[in-house]
């Protein structure tokens, strides 16, 4: 780059500095020029004295920038922006990215009640048939969404646990694994507590085998 790029809020990076930096100003001194600028990452100031051959290593943005990115990686990071505040905007957002068609009360059970809540912390006992899956999809989606839960643990009764895997897939686009007795044999030598984030496991099971009682802690 040349002496007259070297003007303000100018972006500049090169093997000289550690980060990106943005130019503040920059004052000529004979064949050099000193350049004041703040890393965009540390906020460090940098009061280097540069001369032709260091200003050739450094790359600059341009004072205008131009119209010729990838319009798919645009329109991918546009709609990540979207998605990560669209439930500032749209309270029932999880049902616009789920396949399921909720009845009111689990609709109110969700929304109007678990999400409210200082701290999320209840026992949901509703009549078989009345959709709890539905309700613990909806609240894991609303969760993930807000960055307020990473790691998920359901316990289920031993005959529901795949039932519990396949519809959270289905409905939810949100896959978890069943843990169990095989699955520990067949990772001898590693936690697939740790390794896994999302777990399915049985309680059945978990209460009859001491090790695994310590497991998901």
């Amino acid at each position: 780059m040349h002496t007259d790029q070297l003007k303000p809020n100018i972006i500049v990076r090169g093997p000289i500095f550690p980060e990106p930096v943005q130019i503040i100003t920059s004052i000529p001194m004979g064949d050099s020029v000193k350049l004041i600028g703040k890393g965009l990452k540390s906020l460090k100031v940098y009061e280097p004295i540069l001369n032709a051959e260091q200003l050739v290593k450094l790359d600059a943005t341009p004072e205008k920038e131009p119209f010729d990115g990838d319009a798919a990686k645009f329109r991918l990071g546009v709609e990540a922006l979207r998605l990560g505040l669209a439930y500032e905007y749209d309270p029932y957002f999880s049902l616009s990215i789920a396949r399921v068609d909720p009845l009111p009360h689990q609709l109110e059970a969700v929304y109007d009640y678990f999400l409210k809540l200082p701290r999320i912390r209840f026992l949901l006992a509703d009549d078989p048939g009345a959709g709890k899956t539905i309700m613990a999809g909806l609240l894991i989606k609303e969760l993930k969404i807000r960055g307020l839960v990473k790691r998920i643990l359901i316990v289920t009764p031993a005959n529901l646990s795949f039932q519990w895997q396949r519809e959270m897939k289905d409905k939810f686009r949100e896959q978890f694994e069943v843990i169990k007795g095989d699955v520990l044999r067949a990772n001898y030598g590693s936690n697939p507590w740790q390794d896994r984030n999302q777990v399915i496991t049985s309680i059945s099971w978990v209460s009859r085998i001491e090790d695994e009682q310590r497991g998901p802690i």
